[in-house]
């Protein structure tokens, strides 16, 4: 491998490892909001402790994500300083204001909840995690801006061989912008939700705590049930939106590789080991039609024909993403979205009323739906990422033509061996905290001191 593949593999291993936390934040961040806000309203304190419990787990989270997404800066210079110059008058527009506006917003707030316990007023305490929870959602939001401007470039014009922002409005209005959020947002929400079911069905199994993480749990169930539906209804607006902008990408996802009308959708596909022919599959018919048109019978284009017309259009090159990834990263997003789903609704039913199942397997499903999400999400952002290829901003700058020509194969090797190293040690860190205080159950709450106990607020 050279500089540019090494760098590749660099960069897609350092984000995937950030957005393993990313989603995690964003939904969980408002799910303690809202038993902290049941908690006010209520004065129950299974609610308080259930806060306490998950803003903890939250806190861990966001700290080891803000620590990993700030490497994915550096990446842009160090390695991709051609792409980085091409693209900074646009790319840094959207991610500076994320900077200054939603991560200000957000870690600000953030402290105020941290060292506000006892310190300000219940409901005044209460906005501050609510408007963490707004500064998560609006740092989303301007990140996916940059990030959808590679999938559908606008507003811009070629200047002195670089890209040049002409309107930031039409940039945070992309149209892709626009249906790429609700999925993701959809998606964090179930990452936390089913985060929720995992770490308390694993209490409940061992009869632990059973009036905080029950009704967390139900939570859990609800929230992936909810925010599963919702995936499924921006996916498929987002599938159309995909297929009119990046047909090559619904092509890849689908092994498609003659333009069909009423084409169906493979649930299973076995091929040549380069991608280029199909060999076995199992399909839905009309599906796939549906998915990328809105209609059963619609014309969806195939990767032979795609490849021909940009070939046209831009020049000769092979303008084929790498099929067998597409393809299956495609079918695993669903998937473990899908199953997610399924042990969810099994969990609801199973525990309605008083009822507590005694099988073991419900157990040992329910706490494994922790990871179902986080993987649907990697191979979400695999998908979108690698059917992009070989562009990096498609249309008008490629992959190859992005790295730094000054750095080197060892330097590149280097790069990414000590920081696959180091978010390996990472890794454990976050694992060994999140279990240590998931295992920890919900803290006791200390009853209130009598007034003449407290200590005066300005004493020194």
């Amino acid at each position: 491998m050279d500089a540019l593949d090494l760098s590749r593999w660099q960069f897609g291993i350092t984000t995937v490892y950030h957005y393993l936390f990313v989603p995690l934040t964003i939904g969980l961040s408002a799910l303690v909001a809202g038993l902290q806000t049941a908690w006010v309203r209520t004065g129950k304190e299974h609610y308080l402790r259930a806060t306490r419990f998950w803003g903890k787990l939250f806190l861990i989270n966001f700290a080891i994500g803000v620590v990993t997404g700030i490497v994915q800066e550096f990446q842009f210079g160090m390695n991709w300083s051609a792409y980085s110059r091409f693209v900074g008058d646009i790319f840094g527009a959207p991610l500076a204001i994320e900077g200054l506006l939603a991560f200000f917003l957000e870690s600000t707030f953030l402290g105020l909840w941290i060292f506000g316990w006892d310190r300000l007023p219940k409901k005044l305490h209460l906005a501050t995690i609510w408007l963490a929870s707004l500064g998560t959602l609006l740092s989303a939001y301007f990140i996916l801006a940059a990030n959808s401007w590679m999938q559908h470039p606008v507003g811009w014009t070629m200047g002195d061989g670089r890209a040049e922002l002409t309107s930031i409005g039409a940039v945070l209005t992309n149209p892709t912008t626009l249906v790429t959020f609700p999925h993701t947002i959809t998606a964090c929400f179930l990452t936390a939700g089913a985060m929720l079911l995992a770490v308390s069905a694993w209490h409940l199994r061992k009869g632990d705590q059973t009036e905080v993480f029950r009704p967390t749990m139900r939570l859990g169930a609800w929230v992936v049930l909810i925010a599963g539906v919702g995936v499924m209804i921006t996916g498929d607006i987002q599938a159309r939106v995909m297929t009119e902008q990046q047909p090559m990408k619904m092509a890849a996802a689908e092994a498609l590789y003659g333009t069909t009308g009423s084409a169906s959708f493979s649930l299973f596909t076995v091929g040549s080991l380069d991608g280029g022919e199909e060999l076995y599959s199992v399909r839905v018919p009309s599906l796939l039609s549906f998915m990328a048109t809105g209609s059963p019978d619609g014309e969806v284009e195939g990767i032979d024909n795609l490849q021909a017309a940009y070939e046209e259009k831009y020049g000769p090159g092979d303008y084929r993403p790498i099929v067998p990834v597409t393809y299956w990263s495609f079918r695993l997003m669903i998937g473990f979205g899908g199953l997610a789903m399924l042990i969810a609704a099994a969990a609801l039913w199973l525990n309605r009323g008083d009822r507590r199942p005694r099988g073991r397997w419900l157990w040992i499903a329910a706490v494994s739906t922790v990871a179902m999400p986080l993987l649907a999400n990697s191979f979400g952002w695999i998908f979108t990422e690698m059917g992009r290829q070989p562009w990096t901003v498609f249309g008008i700058f490629k992959t190859a033509e992005s790295g730094s020509p000054s750095v080197s194969t060892g330097e590149a090797a280097t790069g990414l061996i000590v920081l696959t190293v180091l978010y390996g040690i990472l890794a454990v860190i976050e694992f060994g905290l999140f279990v240590k205080y998931a295992k920890a159950g919900a803290p006791p709450i200390e009853p209130e001191p009598h007034e003449e106990d407290k200590p005066l607020a300005f004493a020194y």
